[in-house]
């Protein structure tokens, strides 16, 4: 089927159904989310397989600490264990690793972990695997509008460079593409298609500026069940639709 498809450039995936995974096999919550980890790693080398060039997922948003002590404990604990995995599988799949969202919220060596796994991979040139951490669009938003309005105060930006010659707004005016600079995705392309696991019918604060045009494709699977095949479903899926980007 796969010879057929119009594989998407840029994936971006809801990780939804960890917990009612473990629940319905009568085991912890964590032990749902460490399923979960398992699903990203054997994900990640299919979709550079298929030529998928950006990969996306939402791993922990910003209402997520809301959670029990003991599941984010948890899911930090799961981070660690599976840094130095990554790095390795990254190296070995010349995949480039990306982190979105306000990482200052870590311990010391999880802010260490990050940087090392963005700096040891910057240079390969496959798929670029996009983790969102702490991440919520809201917030990615607001950061990326104090961090314009810090520039333009210390003079060290103008808002009308952003205009271009040929750009049709009004002088000054900041565009969409000169904010897009300022957001944690500066440089990734805006996902083709969302795929959001679980059936639920929701974004849940994710890439709520960069999905304004994606296409997003829902399905009942839970994400730890979620594998090649599910992703090659909703890649099929995808291919029925027709994008217009607003015109006709």
């Amino acid at each position: 089927m796969e010879s057929n498809l119009h594989i998407p450039e840029s994936v971006a995936i809801i990780m939804d159904g960890n917990g009612r995974w473990a629940k319905k096999r009568g085991l912890p919550r964590t032990m749902g989310h460490k399923q979960g980890c398992t699903a990203i790693e054997k994900l990640l080398p299919e979709a550079s397989d298929l030529g998928i060039r950006y990969l996306t997922v939402y791993a922990f948003s910003t209402e997520n600490w809301k959670r029990s002590k003991d599941e984010v404990d948890g899911l930090m604990q799961l981070f660690r264990f599976y840094a130095g995995r990554l790095l390795k599988a990254a190296t070995e799949k010349n995949v480039r690793i990306r982190m979105i969202g306000d990482r200052r919220r870590f311990q010391p060596d999880i802010i260490e972990s990050i940087n090392r796994l963005e700096e040891e991979t910057k240079n390969n040139t496959g798929l670029t695997f996009v983790v969102a951490a702490n991440y919520g669009g809201r917030d990615e938003i607001r950061r990326a509008v104090m961090r314009y309005a810090e520039d333009y105060k210390a003079g060290r930006v103008s808002a009308d460079a952003f205009a271009g010659p040929d750009a049709k707004v009004p002088e000054g005016e900041l565009t969409e593409e000169g904010f897009a600079a300022y957001l944690d995705t500066a440089e990734i392309p805006d996902p083709d298609l969302v795929i959001r696991t679980s059936g639920e019918l929701r974004l849940s604060n994710f890439l709520i500026w960069e999905a304004a045009y994606s296409e997003i494709v829902v399905t009942d699977v839970l994400w730890p069940d979620f594998d090649k095949d599910e992703l090659l479903a909703c890649i099929a899926e995808f291919n029925k639709r027709s994008r217009r980007f607003g015109g006709v």
